[in-house]
């Protein structure tokens, strides 16, 4: 019984938290554009460089590629 006059209002402020986590998102615009990032995932974008097919990078010291 002890326990429940610690839980309780740690639960009532866990849930505010939450609350407020949720209106900050909304607020800042965490929630604008959901389909964006659910496409990105389905279409390559072939610009942009992987780690095979990258080019070698010049060294920092002037002495040729990067391996």
């Amino acid at each position: 019984m002890n326990s429940l006059y610690l839980l309780i209002p740690l639960a009532v402020v866990l849930v505010a938290l939450a609350i407020w986590a949720l209106f900050w998102a909304v607020k800042s615009g965490q929630y604008d554009d959901l389909d964006t990032e659910s496409r990105r995932i389905l279409f390559d974008n072939e610009d942009r460089p992987t780690a095979g097919n990258r080019a070698p990078q010049e060294r920092k010291d002037g002495q040729g590629p990067d391996q």
